[in-house]
């Protein structure tokens, strides 16, 4: 069987835990020594109207091509932030084309922007299209809820049941409110608690006790999940990172 390596970082904007350091180009570093063929990422920026000229080191272009560039050829950005500087989000980059995404609003409430970011991509390692979710969910408990069954919904409505399907970010659900829907309802599985016996403790980085980032699956075997903590990591973003080898 193929391989196909997938990582899911909140990337806290490109600073570090404290906003002390931007620390950008570390993660980019960080991440193509990781070489997944898909990356979901959460709190990209894209657009900053005062950090473009107060921080030296700030990409000419968006966070998004700078770290895109040279290594993941195909990407895709949906906002689920947006004020008066700019606005943040969710990217899945990859190393095989998109047949199309959308990025869906599931915005419960009109002060909490969030937005799950649905692609499709056609890989050579396997004869069905891969559906990919990228989703950073609400901090509070009621608009979480919204939030899952609007992501149920979708999947009811624009995946095949026998569609590979990867669902990957920060859930912000310590509760683990979306576990038993997902499972009972989708038929999803989380690869870490699938290959470790219970999920990843990822935030913050430094000390991780919180069990904020998931990968959920279905349609594909799962090999070998890792939480990423050790340095350079633990110096980076206030997440720490998982990355899942799943054969198609």
């Amino acid at each position: 069987m193929q391989g196909l390596k997938v990582l899911t970082y909140n990337i806290h904007k490109g600073f570090n835990s404290g906003n002390r350091r931007f620390v950008l180009q570390q993660i980019k570093e960080a991440l193509i020594k990781a070489n997944p063929d898909i990356l979901f990422l959460q709190e990209l920026q894209g657009e900053h109207k005062r950090h473009d000229r107060k921080i030296d080191n700030w990409p000419v272009h968006s966070q998004l091509d700078y770290i895109a560039e040279g290594v993941w050829p195909y990407f895709a950005y949906g906002k689920n932030a947006i004020y008066n500087t700019g606005h943040h989000g969710n990217a899945i980059l990859s190393k095989y084309p998109f047949i199309s995404w959308e990025n869906i609003n599931v915005s419960p409430f009109p002060w909490a922007s969030r937005s799950l970011l649905h692609g499709i991509i056609k890989t050579p390692k396997s004869k069905q299209d891969i559906h990919i979710v990228c989703i950073h969910f609400g901090l509070t408990g009621k608009e979480r809820r919204l939030q899952i069954s609007t992501l149920c919904d979708r999947i009811d409505s624009h995946v095949p049941q026998n569609s590979p399907l990867l669902i990957a970010g920060d859930f912000n659900d310590w509760r683990g409110q979306a576990d038993r829907l997902f499972h009972d309802h989708l038929n999803l599985q989380e690869v870490f608690r699938e290959t470790h016996g219970c999920y990843a403790h990822t935030f913050p980085s430094w000390l991780p006790f919180l069990q904020m980032d998931r990968i959920y699956f279905r349609g594909l075997s799962p090999v070998s999940c890792e939480r990423l903590t050790h340095t350079p990591w633990n110096r980076l973003s206030d997440h720490a990172p998982l990355a899942a080898l799943f054969n198609l």
